[in-house]
């Protein structure tokens, strides 16, 4: 049996990132897709570890490290020490950042009016149902493979 879903979606993310930090550039909002991705996560609850905002981005640490260096780096977000555990840092959302928030969402509903471009609000659930379903199935596998490497104590 022959797919192209995969292949589309693949095609359909790295597009999707260059369009929208040519939105954002055009904007002049100095980050890319990838931090504001961070963003979001810390405008909906700031002050998170880095394995927060990790679990919460289904991105792996080392790339969140990195990410947030840059943003560190940039003044939009700042590291503390956590002072319940000092092996941990703690990412918060800098006053630029706060001030970043209304024109990152406006170039975030553009990116969403450019995706859903004549899509029935029927099509669009059934879209999204359908994405969800990939990615519980893929969240699953992801689990099992975890949970063999644990089991055979193997480094996957």
């Amino acid at each position: 049996m022959e797919t192209k879903g995969g292949f589309y979606i693949a095609q359909i993310k790295q597009l999707q990132d260059r369009v929208f930090n040519r939105l954002l550039d055009e904007e002049g909002i100095d980050i890319t897709g990838s931090q504001g991705r961070i963003l979001f996560i810390l405008w909906k609850e700031d002050a998170l570890s880095l394995t927060e905002i990790s679990e919460r981005a289904s991105l792996a640490k080392n790339t969140v490290t990195v990410i947030v260096d840059r943003m560190v780096a940039k003044g939009v977000l700042q590291r503390d020490a956590d002072l319940h555990d000092r092996r941990q840092a703690i990412i918060s959302l800098t006053d630029k950042a706060k001030a970043m928030r209304d024109d990152y969402e406006k170039v975030s509903q553009r990116m969403n009016s450019l995706f859903y471009e004549g899509f029935t609000e029927d099509e669009r659930q059934a879209f999204e149902n359908y994405l969800a379903r990939i990615l519980g199935t893929l969240k699953d596998a992801e689990n099992d493979q975890e949970k063999t490497c644990e089991e055979e104590d193997m480094r996957c």
